[in-house]
């Protein structure tokens, strides 16, 4: 057997090497940063001030609300709502109970509303009346839920078009 001292490794240079370039970068880093703040906090100066400042605040929301009337272009007319007597309602049983449908479709027809048809709805599960409406007779849908106080108005929703069978607005009558 020979003897041999344990060899140690030698030390690596490339991990100096790397450590040597992570402290230059960071540095580097802390100058850029410190160069960046000093040249372009210039553009930066007063703004929180200005945001605190009521006066510029309401100069700037009344600049804001200027370059967005330019910007819209003139809305579309609004259609004006049809009468009841031109308005055309779709009574659907959602309770369940036989003749509900028909008891508020002559209701509605006594406050001038044309009557599309009665039928049952989908589910028989309705707590409360719903309105329901097609694209276009919100508002129509709003006043007949305000004539008979339905605090639900909604576009169609789990109602198909063809389950309005040609009404503008459906009347879901619930529990």
């Amino acid at each position: 057997m020979h003897d041999h001292a344990a060899q140690l490794p030698s030390p690596q240079p490339w991990r100096q090497a790397a450590l040597i370039a992570t402290s230059v970068a960071t540095v580097e880093l802390c100058i850029l940063l410190v160069v960046g703040f000093v040249f372009f906090g210039k553009f930066f100066t007063g703004q929180v001030e200005r945001a605190n400042d009521p006066v510029e605040v309401a100069k700037a929301a009344v600049a804001r609300d200027k370059a967005a009337a330019a910007k819209k272009p003139d809305a579309a007319p609004v259609k004006p709502i049809r009468a009841r007597n031109e308005t055309s309602i779709v009574v659907l049983n959602g309770n369940g109970v036989a003749g509900a449908a028909g008891t508020i479709a002559d209701q509605v027809r006594g406050r001038g509303y044309l009557i599309a048809a009665t039928d049952n709805a989908p589910r028989t599960d309705f707590s409360r009346s719903v309105v329901m409406y097609r694209p276009g007779f919100r508002r129509e849908a709003k006043r007949l839920a305000r004539d008979f106080r339905i605090r639900t108005v909604t576009p169609l929703d789990g109602l198909r078009m063809r389950d309005l069978q040609g009404a503008h607005v459906a009347l879901i009558v619930g529990g």
